[in-house]
């Protein structure tokens, strides 16, 4: 009797939280269950997805123990092993997949009690710094090229004051101080003893309000770590190594209730806020299809010369500087969409992501990869004869994503870092009356425009300029990125100051950030789809 008593609250218990997982309103309904559980016990329709990021984050964890000590290169052997081994078959994959069916709801099952699941969203509520003064008091995580363009920002300002730097790298220390006395100030205190000393920054200096502009790799423990001393986090942007970093931002935010703030700055950009007022005012009638990437030529970033950011070569890694020492790695030993939140920020935006319509699965394919193989036997410093000539790139040279929303909107992604071409995000925002398309800087509506022609957007977009760009032009100009960068970090500052609502906030940063590993998961499995966890439940 007790044995079939445990299989029934086993049963129902599995019905609930597939039911969850699926945005079900009613896992207690017997007919319903009764197909949920069904599904649980699918693994290739339900399961593949779990099985493959369990199946990486398992090793990730064993490599995660002590980062200090495993070191960069064996992280990241560690992940390659991890995605080849998932990708080796299906025979392997169900023999996983039975083995851990039963793990997999017990712990799906535990983790959902810890989480705290809820059936309405979680709402956005303003918050109130500890501090009553007028000025925000700003410690720097990561001082290299991205966090430099943020010091030097930051110090034309007059609401907030940079006290206190965590960064290792002594080359990186010395531009910065050239910055600060540029200004007219003196550098405030720096924690330079090693890549863990962001943490004596936190409990030590006590700053108000941190920017963490490190490699991708250290984003999740940093922010962790700062929402835990209370300290407001703006966390620059990049995709996950794996789903447990997305939900480690989401919980650390429900355990302190500390706000993060994701720096994603090409939501500010100018064109990108005229198309959003020309959405809110229903100009392209309702949304049906938006395209959007980041295609950049990198070569010149994951490569160069050793001594200088963008200098001429082919060395990456520990004979790289700058992002050529970290960046590529995640090149040579990922398969995915790396970089997805400037292209998906503006998008989430138009459509509303996380504020009533959301991402429910993406599918993802990758090219063979040439690119970078090519860059480097053709470059002057490089050749056949260069032992980076001999590298393996696992990159796609042009990884695709296609995603699907609640509300029925369709999504194109790209990924293209690899090859030559001009820089473009490649948005498209397309609706019932007409259509966006910055690749060729046109527009249409319907009725308005000539019957099958191209406008050029100029003129919409100066008629729909958004007012902050209106009003603060001039403040913006000289700032990073056409200006983008000083929009983003008044809003960053002023958010901190007044305690408003942040606009891309720690359930947006999971979601972006997810598409990433699940990207990975896809293109691993041989292009299966993969469901998006729903962060607010």
């Amino acid at each position: 009797m007790e044995k079939n008593s445990r299989r029934t609250r086993r049963t129902q218990r599995r019905g609930d939280i597939q039911a969850d997982l699926t945005g079900f309103a009613k896992p207690r309904n017997h007919d319903l269950a009764v197909q949920l559980v069904n599904r649980v016990g699918n693994p290739l329709q339900r399961l593949h997805d779990v099985a493959i990021n369990r199946y990486v984050a398992d090793a990730f964890n064993l490599a995660f123990n002590d980062a200090a000590e495993v070191g960069y290169h064996a992280l990241h052997a560690v992940q390659r092993y991890c995605i080849c081994a998932v990708g080796q078959g299906m025979a392997e994959l169900h023999r996983f997949v039975a083995m851990e069916r039963r793990n997999f709801i017990r712990n799906t099952v535990a983790a959902a009690g810890a989480i705290g699941l809820q059936g309405n969203l979680m709402a956005r509520p303003k918050w109130k710094r500890k501090s009553l003064v007028n000025k925000l008091h700003i410690g720097i995580i990561g001082s290299g090229m991205r966090g430099q363009a943020h010091i030097d920002l930051l110090l034309r300002r007059h609401d907030c004051e940079v006290t206190a730097i965590a960064d290792p790298d002594p080359v990186m220390l010395k531009q910065t101080q050239a910055i600060f006395e540029r200004h007219g100030k003196t550098m405030p205190a720096v924690y330079d003893k090693g890549n863990h000393d962001y943490i004596r920054l936190l409990t030590m200096a006590k700053p108000d309000a941190v920017i963490i502009s490190t490699p991708w790799e250290w984003h999740t423990q940093m922010a962790v770590a700062a929402m835990k001393e209370g300290i407001y986090t703006g966390l620059e942007v990049s995709g996950a190594v794996t789903l447990d970093e997305c939900w480690a931002l989401v919980n650390a935010y429900k355990s302190t209730r500390t706000p993060l703030y994701f720096l994603e700055n090409v939501c500010f950009r100018r064109d990108v806020m005229a198309v959003l007022t020309m959405v809110r005012e229903g100009l392209f009638g309702e949304l049906i299809h938006l395209e959007c990437g980041y295609q950049h030529d990198l070569r010149g970033v994951k490569f160069n010369d050793g001594v200088t950011a963008y200098g001429p070569g082919v060395e990456f890694g520990e004979r790289g500087f700058s992002e050529a020492k970290w960046r590529t790695w995640h090149s040579q030993y990922r398969n995915g969409d790396l970089y997805p939140t400037h292209g998906i920020g503006p998008v989430a935006q138009w459509i509303n992501f996380d504020r009533g319509n959301r991402m429910e699965r993406l599918v993802s394919v990758a090219s063979k990869s040439r690119g970078l193989h090519n860059y480097i036997v053709n470059h002057p410093k490089g050749g056949q004869d260069h032992p980076n000539a001999e590298v393996d790139f696992r990159l796609g040279d042009v990884v695709t994503t296609s995603i699907t929303c609640t509300h029925g909107e369709t999504i194109v992604m790209y990924h293209d870092t690899n090859l030559p071409r001009p820089y473009s995000l490649g948005f498209r925002v397309q609706g019932t009356r007409g259509l966006w398309m910055d690749v060729n800087n046109s527009l249409y509506v319907e009725g308005v425009s000539p019957a099958h022609q191209w406008e050029d957007a100029g003129p919409w977009l100066k008629k729909y300029d958004h007012p902050l760009w209106a009003r603060h032009e001039k403040d913006a100009e000289g700032a990073g990125h056409g200006g983008m960068d000083w929009f983003l970090i008044d809003s960053f500052v002023r958010c901190g100051i007044d305690g408003l609502e942040i606009p891309f906030d720690v359930y947006d940063a999971a979601t972006w950030k997810a598409i990433t590993p699940l990207s990975e998961a896809s293109i691993a499995s041989g292009n299966m789809p993969q469901e998006f966890p729903d962060f607010k439940k």
